[in-house]
């Protein structure tokens, strides 16, 4: 029998990919907001016995959880057997750890709370930092996709003469691995970051490529400072203005506007956040890898 899929706050021109190449039943359900704010659910579909994928979008979630929860536990007394939530990208993966006193690890609580809810998760490049995985802090099955083929192939079909910039260490797993696939050089850039949009980057010392075009990879791009002062560090060198690629689109209030005004020719993003920048489509790695499962 075919999945139901349901759509939970996905982006529809994603949902509708999905959807497409899940060859699955849409789900159907009524949600409502009542007047003082509290959460209505109402599922349509037949449930019973049946398997369930729920693809949202959880970018800025935290009015997006009871909502989903809500709807999971409706599934559940309608018999449904599991539960896929399918979630391009992944929340609540900063606070990793307790820098002072008294802080709340969110990455552990929130955790905790879709594991309690989900049967497994299907996710795009969490921003994986002390944690060497999800199951680490995930208690459900877990499937962990990389953009990175997806990102290579544009740059290698989009951009002549790449050399891949890594703004900081943590990047170098994104850009050693995408210059690996499109054969190109790469550089690992030192950063310090004082603050959200505080951050000093070292000068790449590298004049010898200035003559190739400076492709910035990121998982996520937030606040756009970094690859901002990298653009600018580049400029200092004689490169080109730069192509900045995020995996993730979660742009802060006034970073995207902030970027188009520095040293950057292009942003580019994959469409795991909606956004005017997606140009990478990464539904088809995460459709072929719930169908294998």
């Amino acid at each position: 029998m075919k999945p139901l899929i349901f759509d939970h706050e996905a982006a529809p021109d994603f949902f509708e990919l999905m959807s497409k190449q899940l060859d699955g039943e849409t789900g159907e359900f009524i949600s409502h907001i009542f007047p003082d704010g509290e959460s209505y659910v109402r599922v349509l579909s037949e449930c019973a016995q049946r398997d369930a994928v729920v693809i949202t979008n959880l970018h800025k979630p935290n009015s997006k959880i009871l909502p989903l929860i809500f709807l999971c536990e409706t599934l559940k007394g309608l018999g449904i057997s599991s539960i896929k939530l399918v979630c391009p990208y992944l929340p609540y993966m900063r606070q990793d750890i307790q820098l002072h006193t008294g802080e709340g690890i969110t990455s552990r609580f929130f955790s905790k709370l879709i594991s309690q809810y989900f049967d497994s998760l299907v996710t795009i490049d969490p921003h994986l930092h002390r944690y060497k995985s999800l199951d680490e802090i995930y208690t459900l099955e877990t499937c962990v996709l990389n953009a990175n083929p997806e990102v290579a192939s544009w740059v290698k079909a989009n951009i002549k003469n790449p050399i891949v910039i890594g703004p900081d260490s943590e990047s170098e797993q994104w850009a050693a691995s995408a210059a690996s696939i499109i054969k190109c050089p790469y550089i690992i850039l030192k950063k310090v970051r004082k603050g959200d949009k505080d951050v000093l980057i070292s000068p790449p010392n590298a004049k010898q490529y200035n003559h190739l075009t400076p492709v910035l990879i990121d998982d996520i791009i937030s606040t756009g400072r970094t690859m901002i002062k990298t653009a600018e560090a580049l400029k200092v060198e004689g490169f080109q203005a730069a192509v900045c690629i995020g995996v993730h689109a979660v742009f802060s209030d006034g970073a995207y506007a902030e970027m188009k005004k520095s040293h950057i020719s292009k942003i580019i993003t994959c469409n795991t956040i909606p956004h005017e920048t997606n140009l990478i489509d990464l539904s088809s790695i995460m459709s072929a890898k719930i169908k294998s499962q």
